[in-house]
Order: C-alpha cells, then sequence, then structure tokens
C-alpha cells in the first residue's frame, strides 16, 4: 500500500479527463459520472488542458461514419435504442461500433425489463435465448482482437450475465489492461472475486485505480479493516475531497457495526452535497437501527424532494414506514423501488424483512432469494432465509442458510448463534457448544451467547460447566435485555449454591429473584430452605462442639459460620461419626428431635418476621 504516497495527482487528473471524454462518447453515463465525481475531488490540482485532451473528442470515429455515429449517439441519449443500433450496425470503427453493440445489448435488456412480471425471478434464462447472437457476435470479435477496452467490458458483462463467471473474470481483466479508467469493467469484476486469495492472484495492471479496486473489494468481502486502511491512505494520498472514498468508509464502519461513526460520515457527505441520492438507503438503514425517527422523516421529505421517483428515494421512505411499523406501506414502497430498477438489492432485502413482520413467510422467502440472485454475499439474505425457514421447522434448511450466512460474517456472533440453535435442534449438542463458545469469544453482539451455552450444560447434566457461564452472564446485567433469562440465570446460581451449602451466595441470587414476579414464589421457597438449613447446621455445629468432650459452651454466631462447602462437610461428618452418639436412648433421641423442630420453627419464624 505504499505505493499510494507516490501517486502523482497531475497525472490522475489527465486520466480522469481523458476517461470522462471516452465514456461519454460511449454513453457510459454511470462511469463518466463516477471520473467526475473523482475529478471533482481533485479540484486543487491543477492540469494544462492540452489539444491532446480535445483531440480525444473525436479520435476512434472515422469522419465518413460521424454523421451516423452522431444520430445515433442523440438516439442512444433519449433512449431510442432500436434506431441507435440501426444507424450504427455497418460501423467499423471503435466507438461507433461499441455503440452499436451497446445500443443492442440495452435495447435486449430493456425488452426484458419490461416484460417481467411482479413474481418473476431475477436471474431467470429467458434472456440466454436473446444475448445468444450478440454473444457469438463479440466471441468471434475476441477471438480475432478487434476488441477494445469498452467492448471487452460489454462482452465480460454479457458473460456475467449468463452466469459464465470464470470467463467473464478472465475479460475483465483484459477489459482493464485495455482501458484501466473504464470504472465499469473494475466494478463489474468486484462481486466475482470470492476471496481475499482470488483478490491478490488477479493479474491486474499497476494502475492507480488498482488500490481504489482493492479497497473496495475488500469492503465487499467484508474485510473491512483493510478496506478502511487503503482509503485512510488514499485520502492522505490526495483523494480526501473525493466523495466516494469517505463513502465506503462509511459503509465499512457499519459493516463493523461502529453505526455512530458511520452516521457522523454520512451527514457529512450530506452537508457536502444535499442533493445527492446516492448510498442514502444505507444512511436510511442506519438511522433505522438506530431508531432515530426524527431524522429518518426528514431524510424522506428531503429524498422526495429531490426525485420522488428514484429506487433509493423509495427505498428510504420505505424505511420510515418501517420505522413507524408501517409494514403494508413499506413494502409498497419497496416494490416500487424495484419496479424502477428489478437488481436494486436493498429492496428485495428490505422487502423480506418486512413479510417477516407480518408473518408472510413464503413472500419473504421469496424476496430473500431474488436478492441472493442479485448478490450472492448479502449476508443478510441469507440470514432471512434461515430465519424464514426456521419458523417453517424445517432446521436442516435453516442450517444451510445460517452456514452461507457465517461464511460471509465468520465474526458476526449472530450467525454463530443461530447456527447454535440450529445444531440443538438438530440434536447435535457438540456442535452448538462450539458456535456459542465462537460467538462469545468474537464479541457477543446479542448478549446470549453465554445464556444459551450454560443451558446447554444444563440440558446435558453439567451444571459445574454451566456455572462459570451463568456467571459471567449475570456479571453485567444491565446490559441483559431478556428479563426472563436473567431470572432463570439467577434461579440457577442460587439452587446450585444451595445445594453446595454456600448459603450466602445462595441467598445473594434467591434476593436478586424477587425484584422479578415471574421468580418470586419460587425464590421465596429457597430462602426458607436457606434458613432451614442454616439452622440444622448451627444445631449440628453445637452438638459437634458438646461431644467434643471440653466442657465448654460455644455461643454460635450464626452469621460468622463459615460457609465452604469442605468444612461444613467436615462438621456434618464430625457429628454423625461420633461413637457417642450410641450411647442415647430412644427418648433422649426424640426429645432431642423435638427440640430441633422448635429451633428450626422458630428460626423460620424470625427470617420471616425480620424478611416483611
Amino acid at each position: 500500500m505504499d505505493e499510494t504516497f507516490s501517486i502523482n495527482l497531475k497525472e490522475v487528473k489527465q486520466d480522469l479527463i481523458l476517461g470522462i471524454i471516452e465514456c461519454n462518447k460511449r454513453g457510459l453515463v454511470q462511469s463518466a459520472k463516477w471520473l467526475s465525481e473523482l475529478n471533482h475531488g481533485l479540484s486543487d490540482v491543477q492540469v494544462k488542458l492540452t489539444g491532446k485532451s480535445f483531440e480525444n473528442l473525436h479520435t476512434g470515429i472515422s469522419e465518413e461514419e460521424y454523421d451516423n455515429y452522431v444520430l445515433a449517439k442523440s438516439y442512444f441519449d433519449v433512449r431510442e435504442y432500436d434506431r441507435s443500433a440501426y444507424f450504427t450496425s455497418n460501423c467499423t470503427s471503435p466507438v461507433p461500433k461499441f455503440l452499436h453493440i451497446y445500443a443492442t445489448y440495452m435495447s435486449k435488456e430493456k425488452k426484458r425489463l419490461d416484460n417481467m412480471s411482479d413474481n418473476s425471478i431475477v436471474n431467470s434464462n429467458s434472456h440466454v435465448k436473446d444475448f445468444s447472437e450478440l454473444l457469438a457476435s463479440l466471441r468471434t470479435d475476441h477471438g480475432q482482437r478487434k476488441l477494445d477496452g469498452y467492448c471487452l467490458y460489454l462482452y465480460g458483462v454479457i458473460l456475467k450475465k449468463l452466469d459464465l463467471n470464470q470467463m467473464a473474470v478472465q475479460i475483465f481483466v483484459e477489459a482493464i489492461a485495455a482501458a484501466p479508467t473504464m470504472w465499469g469493467s473494475w466494478l463489474e469484476l468486484a462481486p466475482l472475486v470470492t476471496d481475499k486469495n482470488m483478490l491478490q492472484n488477479l493479474k491486474l495492471p499497476n494502475h492507480w485505480m488498482k488500490q481504489i479496486f482493492i479497497g473496495y473489494t475488500n469492503i465487499e468481502l467484508f474485510l473491512n479493516d483493510e478496506g478502511i486502511k487503503i482509503f485512510e491512505n488514499l485520502q492522505m494520498a490526495g483523494f480526501g475531497k473525493c466523495i466516494f472514498i469517505p463513502t465506503q468508509l462509511a459503509i465499512a464502519f457499519s459493516n463493523k457495526r461502529d453505526v455512530d461513526k458511520s452516521i457522523e460520515i454520512f451527514q457529512h457527505l450530506h452537508e457536502v452535497d444535499p442533493f445527492r441520492l446516492d448510498n442514502l438507503d444505507s444512511y436510511s438503514n442506519l438511522l433505522f437501527v438506530k431508531d432515530m425517527k426524527t431524522e429518518m422523516a426528514h431524510l424522506a421529505h428531503k429524498a422526495v424532494d429531490i426525485n420522488k421517483y428514484s429506487p433509493e428515494t423509495c427505498c428510504v421512505v420505505g424505511n420510515y414506514y418501517s420505522i413507524r411499523a408501517d409494514h403494508h406501506k413499506a413494502v409498497v414502497y419497496f416494490q416500487r423501488a424495484l419496479k424502477l430498477n428489478p437488481r436494486y438489492l436493498s429492496a428485495w432485502t428490505l422487502m423480506g424483512h418486512e413479510f417477516m413482520e407480518m408473518k408472510n413467510t413464503n413472500a419473504a422467502i421469496q424476496s430473500y432469494r431474488q436478492a441472493v440472485e442479485v448478490n450472492r454475499r448479502d449476508f443478510r439474505a441469507w440470514y432471512g432465509l434461515g430465519q424464514a425457514y426456521e419458523i417453517l421447522k424445517m432446521p436442516f434448511y435453516s442450517l444451510h442458510y445460517y452456514k452461507a450466512a457465517q461464511q460471509l460474517r465468520p465474526y458476526d456472533s449472530r450467525m454463530l448463534v443461530a447456527l447454535g440453535e440450529t445444531y440443538e435442534k438438530l440434536d447435535k449438542p457438540a456442535n452448538a457448544l462450539k458456535c456459542y463458545q465462537k460467538a462469545y469469544n468474537v464479541g457477543d453482539i446479542e448478549g446470549v451467547a453465554l445464556y444459551n451455552l450454560a443451558r446447554l450444560y444444563e440440558k446435558q447434566d453439567e451444571i459445574e460447566k454451566a456455572i462459570p457461564a451463568l456467571l459471567r452472564f449475570c456479571s453485567d446485567e444491565k446490559t441483559i435485555a431478556d428479563k426472563s433469562s436473567l431470572c432463570h440465570a439467577y434461579m440457577t446460581l442460587g439452587n446450585f449454591y444451595e445445594k453446595n451449602e454456600q448459603f450466602d451466595k445462595a441467598s445473594h441470587f434467591a434476593y436478586k429473584c424477587l425484584e422479578h414476579e415471574e421468580t418470586k414464589r419460587e425464590a421465596e421457597a429457597l430462602l426458607k430452605t436457606i434458613a432451614n438449613k442454616r439452622s440444622l447446621k448451627a444445631a449440628a455445629a453445637a452438638r459437634s462442639a458438646a461431644t467434643a468432650g471440653k466442657g465448654k459452651a460455644t455461643d454460635i454466631d450464626l452469621e460468622e459460620v463459615e460457609m465452604d462447602e469442605s468444612n461444613v462437610s467436615r462438621m456434618v461428618d464430625l457429628v454423625f461419626n461420633q461413637d457417642d452418639i450410641s450411647v442415647f436412648t430412644q427418648d433422649e433421641l426424640q426429645l432431642e428431635q423435638a427440640a430441633e423442630l422448635e429451633n428450626s420453627s422458630l428460626s423460620i419464624i424470625m427470617e420471616d418476621g425480620s424478611n416483611e
């Protein structure tokens, strides 16, 4: 990453200007927009706009094809894709040729989306036939090395759409080598990178864009710390004002559950560019998590004012209704977002969450499946599928989806706890114990891993192993949301210490249970049992002193009796192993038992009185 500090910002800006020109010529508006935002962030860097920059406005277009190109480009800009493709069908120079392929692709894609029904699957196979002719043409040209970096990008997009991912990776790498400032190629390649090892082995050109791609892909792979480091270095190298960099940092902090830091960055971005809608759905998700209803309302109104019919706005308004628990209206707005963009990932996942709230499990499953088709790295969709099948009491299915979610988020305790609970249902306690232990070790987000661990040990009659877990669970009682779990933990600890005659500890936890209505009666019964045992213990200690033969009366202060388990055992053994007890007559034994009962009754009355 040291190479980021040696970036020549003047060369970067020159590359950006040329890249913007090339993308605009070809109608690649999203890549041109991204490059323009990056260029604006480097507004302090001054470069001379040489003749070469203006010459590039027309390079790649032959003179005899120029008129056809200008006409076709104007049709493309107003989304008349068939007309654009028709007027460039015989063009051979690079830019008009690309425009013909791109217009043909966009025409087929638009028709496919227009014909989609609401319930159709995003990744349906109906488009295979549509793109077969275009694919054959591109494959032939690629074999003859007639494709430039931009045409290679289109070739890769079609391969990816047909799920030919391995070949698509190779083509995107070729496209990047041929046109490194074409952001679309980098962006399409990122979701195809499956792990860190694959990322490191990609043969990418040593271009300044490579660092941005590596940082972006690390965050996509949830390698958030590495992504944060790269983007912070890029900020120091001169990209601090480029809006894309802090946006990625905000997403990385959100992935790390540092919600406050992420919200702070998004608020700063909103101040810098108040009419920006990109990633506004991510910002609204954070406001939802923090239950910031007022801020959510302001954000929704602002988004509607900017563009009522953008997918991002529909998603923000959907979150606004969701935070108000109006799940039906939330679903309506998420569906609107998907009408505008059927591959809008956030809307599919969030709509699945809303259907879960509405108890419509089948609709939730369908939404989550669509989200997975759009992006197989969306751990929320995998986790949602696991929850849905758990509700349907299909634990084997749940296990499959929870495993997929856990592989994407190996250090997220929620995935591990869900896996552990599923293993319990499948009667695999050893696996469940491992999951709960790991969930606690990686940082228990929900605070339930220790309780589940202890409960499972209890179920297996390994109470000695459960006690340390319960003690750690109860150590920070203020943070525990589930009070019934806390009450159960207190009662378990109280009963354990009572059985082991550690009466002070047992009383401590029993008194804790008195504070909760559901365990009050059980706690009162435990306190009475403790009082009885203390009285018997005191009497046994008195007899032990009397039989020692020293002839001295010993006053026993009940409050000063040592409650150590080993001492109690020795005292009881001493009392009941004395030979002198055998000389008691039957009448004397009966009198002794009557006296003990009277003492114990008196002690109970005294303790009950003091409690009142």
